[in-house]
């Protein structure tokens, strides 16, 4: 499979494009990997926001049902849904004004990756923060 980002994209969403990411997918369930990603964000100084159709508060931060109710800016949307789902939820990041998308490992939508890019936002697909923080050098291991 393809990754779509390179290292130097990846560089920049995490380094600097923003501390708040919403994490569509994310819910209080510990098993998930979305709850260990938004974990290790954390640790690397990221405000987490949870997005999840149950809105629930994760990690110590409060849950929103879409990136619309989102009543702040965000700066990265984490994506933790399926390939399918995915596509909406990127344009969904583009209405809301977010700078970067970032599809986790195994979500691939090539003409959202595409349709992202035109509408000029930094995007990184199949590829995982909590894998590439250790890589800069410069976050907590995993």
């Amino acid at each position: 499979m393809t990754s779509y980002g390179d290292d130097a994209a990846v560089r920049e969403i995490l380094t600097r494009t923003g501390d708040t990411w919403a994490v569509v997918g994310l819910s209080t369930n510990t098993a998930r990997a979305a709850y260990g990603v938004a974990r290790v964000l954390q640790e690397y100084g990221k405000r987490i926001v949870p997005v999840h159709p149950k809105a629930e508060t994760v990690l110590g931060e409060r849950g929103y049902a879409s990136l619309a109710e989102i009543p702040f800016p965000v700066d990265v949307v984490d994506v933790f849904v399926n390939s399918a789902l995915a596509g909406e939820v990127a344009d969904q990041a583009v209405a809301a004004g977010a700078k970067a998308v970032w599809f986790q490992l195994g979500v691939v939508d090539e003409a959202a990756y595409g349709r992202t890019r035109e509408a000029g936002l930094a995007m990184v697909m199949d590829r995982c923060p909590a894998i590439e923080i250790p890589r800069l050098g410069q976050g907590p291991s995993v």
